[in-house]
């Protein structure tokens, strides 16, 4: 089934080459892979399938824009990254556009994300100036101690294909706000968007060599290991899956390179009887069905306490029985397809085992073939078990599950069984029960009374195998700077002449 694809005001954006050292450029070795629709399965175009030998290259230009970039002033740094947020911000809509045809979310979802991901430039422009170090005062007498924050140097970047833009901004906009120079790894579904980011950071006047974008799908891991194993490279951060953070993680040890890890996901959201029924159910709305479910933070397991369990499922499902699925340009439709045919699989595979094992479907549950290969239903289903698969793992998809609890105990204990620990959400009107269960949930980010934690300003990362470091907000900086001390002996004494 075909849908309209809305042209670029700016043609230009749409690029089919990696951006390296300052220059649009092929693979070495002249291989391409292909960029589909998943809405459609139709080519959109090719992009340079890079190994290792364009990987090193790539880092041999960010080596060789480090001395110069590195000595920029904070106040430098913040002017850059400011006229790239502002040429996002020009130029929101085509980006808007791009994430839509690639990834396939809504052109509304699309627009959040353009928005969310311009953010990150005008949040980072703010604090490059600002990496403040500390004068100690001293054990020693005639010693004098402060410290400095200067850039790890050389940082290797790999970003995920559910946000094609804002996942790039998160890393780039800390990394460059340290004076530090990246090579990025463009998202091997979703590359166009970081293309066309890349020839905004080119308009904005980013020195050559700084912000490179190597592109790679069938080569994803080659690249991945050529970051890691780099001794050029000092940092890596890493947005995707615990299994593939582990690889990388055991790459990094020869090289002992700074880490930050962004992991999956299996997040709790948890209503109590004292919620706002409302608001609970537009707050798991939002959060669950996203992106038709391929957020790392969205609502994978919806616990509900069983004095409003039957009103919380009933409303629940008559607001997913309003979405309208569809291609993302359709006038109209609120949830797209899923990326590929493997999400589809594991996603029916996780309704499949849920009804085999007794929970009840309360709509959808099936595939969408007459929309395109790529489309599921939104799906609701009821008396979940902690022993489905479900509850185990990450669905990464448009399935929300609901389970029945009794006390603040059962939900908690409930909530912290899985081995990741990232985002979870609380609904209640009790002051002190929201801080007693924020408290005892083991995970990084709590949303209390709301769908969504994004934020710029807030502190983006998880607990336990869902990752360390923070993105975002005042602590983002810091993943991408070394702190170095200094000592001054034989500073005491009176003053000459005294």
């Amino acid at each position: 089934m075909g849908h309209s694809v809305p042209p670029l005001s700016d043609k230009s954006l749409l690029k089919s080459q990696a951006y390296v050292n300052g220059e649009w450029v092929d693979a070495k070795s002249g291989k391409t892979f292909e960029v589909k629709d998943p809405s459609t399965h139709q080519l959109i175009t090719t992009m340079p399938e890079m190994n290792r030998e364009d990987t090193l290259a790539a880092i041999s230009a960010a080596e060789a824009a480090l001395p110069s970039f590195r000595q920029t002033t904070g106040r430098e740094r913040a002017r850059m990254l400011r006229k790239w947020f502002q040429l996002m911000t020009d130029n929101a809509d085509d980006i808007a556009k791009l994430i839509t045809w690639e990834n396939g979310k809504p052109l509304a979802d699309a627009k959040g994300e353009a928005a969310y991901a311009a953010s990150f430039f005008e949040w980072f422009a703010e604090e490059a100036p600002r990496t403040y170090g500390d004068w100690i005062p001293a054990s020693v007498k005639g010693n004098r101690v402060y410290t400095m924050k200067e850039p790890v140097g050389v940082c290797g970047l790999i970003t995920p294909w559910n946000f094609p833009a804002a996942m790039i901004t998160r890393k780039i906009g800390p990394a460059l706000a340290a004076g530090c120079t990246v090579v990025a790894k463009s998202p091997g579904e979703t590359p166009l968007t970081a293309a066309a980011l890349a020839e905004l950071a080119h308009r904005a006047g980013i020195p050559k060599g700084v912000v490179n974008f190597v592109t790679a799908l069938g080569n994803t891991a080659e690249v991945g290991e050529t970051l890691t194993s780099s001794p050029t490279v000092r940092k890596v951060s890493f947005t995707g899956s615990t299994g593939v953070g582990r690889l990388l993680m055991s790459q990094s040890a020869a090289t002992l390179k700074k880490l930050s890890f962004e992991l999956g996901g299996n997040a709790p959201f948890m209503v109590f009887d004292d919620a706002d029924l409302d608001a609970a159910v537009a707050g798991a709305i939002a959060s669950k069905f996203r992106s038709s479910g391929q957020t790392c933070v969205c609502a994978n397991r919806i616990y509900v306490q069983e004095g409003i369990y039957d009103a919380f499922a009933s409303a629940f499902v008559d607001k997913v029985k309003q979405f309208k699925v569809g291609g993302g340009y359709d006038a109209g439709v609120t949830h797209g397809p899923l990326i590929h045919g493997r999400a589809v699989a594991k996603v029916q595979a996780h309704v499949d085992d849920a009804v085999a094992q007794g929970a009840a479907l309360l709509v959808g549950g099936q595939k969408l073939p007459d929309l395109g290969a790529n489309f599921f239903a939104p799906t609701v289903l009821r008396d979940m078990r902690p022993d489905m698969q479900l509850a185990r793992e990450e669905t990464f998809g448009p399935v929300a599950g609901l389970f029945p609890f009794g006390t603040e105990a059962d939900a908690v204990r409930a909530a912290n069984a899985p081995e990741v620990g990232l985002a979870a959400y609380v609904f209640s009107r009790d002051v002190g029960r929201v801080q007693r269960v924020a408290e005892a949930l083991d995970f990084g980010m709590v949303g209390v009374n709301t769908g969504l934690v994004s934020d710029p300003a807030a502190p983006f990362g998880g607990v336990k195998q869902s990752g360390f470091g923070r993105e975002g907000s005042k602590y983002g900086i810091d993943e991408f700077q070394v702190v170095k001390m200094v000592t001054m002996g034989g500073m005491g004494g009176p003053l000459q002449g005294e």
